[in-house]
């Protein structure tokens, strides 16, 4: 793959045979942001778990201080107070039943994260084969089904992300935007590594953080010491 000539002069203030600590690799993401848009800083930890197999599986969510940079529009589906109470917290959507033809037929996705009531969960069973590919359905250890609807619509708001292996068992979550300071980028990716390790499943043998990758949208790769940051 081609790369362009920006791309090619942020790659070389990358040194691909150093491991950096998090300092240095915060301090060079925000040099090798090169895009005319504000990038998104993203963090991609390849871990030791197999996913395949329910005892090693890490999925939670975690409010980062300084939030994500980004507007997170949501998607509650409730009836009655629980309604009134999803909108008076800032839910950009709120419904039921009659969602489900919207999004299931005229592929209505104008939505980043879904909540839910857990009596509404069978109405939102049936959008799986939509949200499900998507990371969208809600999940009660993301906190997304639940009865304090105010609480998961502020915490999201203010900057909750969820993290979770993908198929290849690498967990791919924003840290903030490349505007963002040099602190607010260190303690949102700490507080990201710290639920990561908290999340460690007991079945896990060997090295549990395999690599650790910051990255912006459109730059390099900075390719982090792993073993500093295994709690």
């Amino acid at each position: 793959m081609k790369r362009g000539k920006k791309y090619q002069e942020a790659a070389k203030l990358v040194d691909r045979k150093v491991l950096y600590d998090t300092a240095d690799a915060i301090s060079l993401v925000k040099k090798t942001s090169i895009a005319k848009f504000d990038e998104t800083v993203e963090v991609h930890i390849r871990t030791g778990c197999d996913g395949r197999h329910a005892d090693q599986q890490v999925r939670g969510a975690v409010v980062l201080p300084h939030g994500t940079g980004k507007t997170v529009r949501i998607l509650v589906f409730a009836k009655g107070d629980k309604a009134d109470e999803a909108l008076a917290a800032g839910a950009d959507f709120v419904g039921a039943e009659e969602l489900i033809p919207k999004i299931q037929n005229e592929g209505w996705l104008d939505f980043d994260v879904v909540v839910a009531t857990p009596n509404m969960m069978g109405v939102v069973g049936r959008l799986g084969r939509v949200l499900g590919p998507k990371g969208l359905m809600p999940n009660p250890k993301a906190g997304t089904v639940t009865m304090d609807i105010t609480k998961a619509v502020n915490e999201i708001k203010a900057g909750k992300i969820e993290y979770r292996l993908d198929k290849t068992n690498i967990i791919h979550v924003p840290v903030g935007k490349a505007s963002f300071t040099e602190e607010q980028l260190t303690e949102n990716f700490q507080t990201i590594i710290a639920a990561v390790n908290k999340a460690k499943p007991a079945a896990v043998k060997g090295a549990y953080l395999k690599s650790v990758t910051l990255t912006t949208t459109m730059g390099p790769g900075i390719k982090m010491n792993a073993a500093k940051l295994m709690g």
